[in-house]
């Protein structure tokens, strides 16, 4: 298994084989501009081949749910894993997979071995 780590002015993602993990910082709106920034960073790691991104919820944040009309449109991102052990962070992420068009390549987990699995099977 592969991994690396990239810092982002809005947060820090690593890498492990072709999984995006992301944990964002702590009262940060995660907007379309920052959703660019990592659909762009996807782009340039694994070059049009399948990968999944993961949002490991450590830290509590704000989400503009607009930014999965653009990330389902995004060909080679294969599914989205959110990770959060909150149940009031799984209950806002149920409306957010509303807004992403592959309702099945969207899941909430409890953890993130089980995020990583479940992306690996998607993929």
């Amino acid at each position: 298994m592969i991994e690396s780590a990239i810092e982002l002015d809005f947060g820090k993602v690593t890498i492990i084989d072709n999984i995006l993990i992301a944990e964002l910082n702590e009262g940060i709106l995660f907007d379309v501009e920052n959703n660019r920034k990592l659909l762009n960073l996807g782009n340039k790691i694994f070059k049009g081949m399948p990968y999944g991104y993961i949002s490991n919820r450590v830290n509590s944040y704000a989400i503009n749910p607009m930014i999965y009309l653009e990330s389902s449109s995004t060909i080679n991102l294969k599914a989205i894993a959110v990770v959060s052990s909150n149940p009031v962070c799984q209950q806002n992420t149920l409306l957010e997979k509303q807004f992403y068009k592959e309702g099945d390549s969207f899941e909430v987990f409890d953890t993130l071995e089980a995020a990583i699995n479940w992306i690996k099977l998607k993929i």
